[in-house]
């Protein structure tokens, strides 16, 4: 496929009295293919580079281990430590530690105002997978002082410390 010039002026040879046929650049050059490529690669990287930094905190050293043992944890004293259990409602119903608070892993993001940032935190699941998870997302949400029990509810039940069933 070729393409038409924008303009063409005619003009006769003066020697031979032919016409001559004069091409005329264009006005507007066009652009590299793999300029525009580039461009839109740097404006990709660029944009997300932006809204990956964007809202997030750096993420918090806490002054705790990353986990306790189960013994550790059971004397630890409730006025000073908030119990997050992060298990899912069903779990919870079976058993859990009498003092602790329930936001099931899923839902933690969205219910971060309901736990306290002044006291030190020890965050449970059933068995020490999911509340390094939930320690994680908490440390990485601005929270200074939190761990998590290796282990879980269910090395808790079997050493014999108090459990609750039921809602």
């Amino acid at each position: 496929m070729s393409k038409k010039p924008e303009s063409v002026k005619i003009k006769t040879n003066t020697s031979t009295g032919k016409p001559l046929r004069k091409v005329v650049s264009r006005k507007n050059p066009t652009t590299p293919v793999w300029a525009i490529v580039l461009i839109m690669i740097a404006v990709f990287v660029v944009s997300y580079l932006a809204l990956k930094d964007q809202d997030q905190q750096e993420p918090v050293v806490s002054s705790l281990p990353a986990e306790v043992s189960v013994d550790e944890a059971a004397k630890f004293d409730q006025k000073d430590w908030f119990f997050l259990d992060v298990r899912e409602p069903s779990e919870w119903e079976e058993s859990h530690i009498p003092y602790a608070t329930l936001i099931p892993l899923g839902e933690l993001t969205a219910r971060l105002s309901e736990i306290p940032k002044e006291k030190n935190i020890v965050v449970v699941c059933r068995s020490g997978n999911r509340s390094a998870v939930g320690r994680d997302l908490l440390l990485n949400s601005g929270y200074a002082n939190v761990t998590s029990m290796a282990g879980g509810i269910r090395d808790w039940q079997s050493k014999g410390y108090p459990v609750v069933t039921g809602p």
